[in-house]
């Protein structure tokens, strides 16, 4: 969070009262709500920044109220800190219209100025709220449009879309109904971790431990991460493996650990809350996607001064410059990600440099206040540009 000068302004640098100043400015303002609009929760990035704006946007004077089907994946001391309403079957086409009716009674007393649909599948809904509702509605993207998807942007109550990295604005716009000025880009947020908790990787006397983490689906591409694994192996045959995550590749990626006898040395991890003990078990984090918005798990991985070897793909150039903050490989590829591992278990001094240069990177660039602010202040202009497009007697009322 921001930093408050503590000597004089004069011995802060400039960017940190520039921030601390904006913070306080915004604090001044009128509180505005915020309907956050969610699918279930995931352990996954997505879901990580969703909850991160529900516990930051207070400190910006916003109001921010989750509605979502699901959120039990969240830790329960974290959920009991949020304003949250679960409308447990608003995933099913048959009754959601029923739902969305609960939904407007339940906040007709305190009405959204704001809707901020967090994925796609909740476009349709966040549609029909801002309808009823009469607000403005803002929609983050954070991967890509599944092939032949089209996106229907309502822009009478649709304002900009965020998108999380200039590789998916760039698709976005292919689409007939997004316009250039609607798209914003604003990566995500991640925590800065203290250089002091970060261990060094690839220490003598300890085994090396090489993981990756996230939603265990097809598109991830886990299963190159194996086909790496095996070789690794044969190697360096006291090498540990592990898998962070759940999903519907699960099934399919430990009969492949048997398939290929390194089930021994593969670890899978489904039952989390979030990847932060995952990841500081690591020494080497990979991330083997086919395709990819960004990878808000592996920057929190570079948080942790973890060196990671990535897919060229997407927004992952974003954030990782080729043997500089990180490693790029093709993707699919499991025979270079293995030869890039290798690379890293026969150099850890090599390793540690990277890692660590990406941990600088990341907490110079990937802030959450930088992310949370850019959202507190898009919400704002959004809203003011939507009321003084109202008649008059309907602009008092927002």
């Amino acid at each position: 969070m921001d930093q408050k000068p503590t000597h004089g302004e004069d011995t802060v640098p400039t960017s940190e009262v520039k921030r601390a100043k904006s913070t306080k400015s915004r604090k001044k303002r009128g509180t505005l709500r915020v309907l956050l609009l969610s699918g279930r929760f995931e352990v996954r990035g997505s879901s990580a920044q969703t909850l991160i704006l529900a516990e930051q946007l207070g400190d910006y004077g916003i109001q921010p109220t989750i509605v979502t089907p699901d959120i039990h994946n969240v830790a329960p001391e974290r959920r009991a800190a949020l304003s949250v309403r679960e409308y447990q079957y608003l995933e099913l086409p048959i009754i959601s219209r029923l739902v969305r009716r609960f939904i407007i009674q339940d906040l007709s007393d305190q009405p959204p100025h704001l809707i901020h649909i967090q994925s796609r599948q909740m476009l349709s809904h966040g549609i029909r709220l801002a309808r009823k509702f009469n607000c403005p509605y803002i929609l983050s993207v954070n991967d890509y449009l599944n092939r032949g998807e089209m996106l229907n942007f309502d822009s009478t109550h649709g304002k900009k879309i965020i998108a999380v990295s200039e590789s998916v604005k760039s698709e976005l716009l292919t689409q007939p109904s997004i316009r250039g000025e609607q798209v914003v880009v604003i990566h995500s947020g991640i925590e800065t971790i203290p250089e002091e908790l970060t261990k060094t990787v690839l220490t003598p006397k300890r085994i090396p431990v090489i993981g990756t983490a996230g939603p265990l689906e097809q598109i991830k591409g886990v299963s190159f991460f194996l086909g790496a694994a095996n070789r690794v192996l044969q190697e360096f045959p006291n090498v540990e493996f592990l898998v962070a995550g759940s999903g519907p590749e699960e099934r399919n990626l430990r009969q492949m650990a048997r398939q290929l006898n390194i089930s021994q040395k593969v670890t899978f991890v489904p039952n989390l809350f979030g990847f932060q003990e995952a990841l500081r078990a690591m020494d080497i984090f990979c991330l083997p996607s086919i395709k990819q918005g960004l990878g808000t798990i592996m920057l929190e991985a570079m948080a942790w001064g973890r060196p990671v070897v990535a897919s060229k793909v997407g927004g992952i150039y974003s954030a990782i410059k080729d043997t500089e903050t990180g490693f790029l490989v093709p993707h699919s590829d499991s025979e270079a990600l293995a030869d890039k591992l290798l690379y890293l278990l026969r150099n850890p001094e090599t390793a540690r440099s990277v890692g660590e240069a990406g941990r600088l990177h990341v907490g110079k660039n990937f802030r959450i206040d930088q992310m949370v602010g850019q959202i507190a202040d898009l919400y704002r202009s959004t809203h003011a540009d939507f009321v003084g497009t109202l008649p008059e007697q309907e602009s008092k009322t927002q």
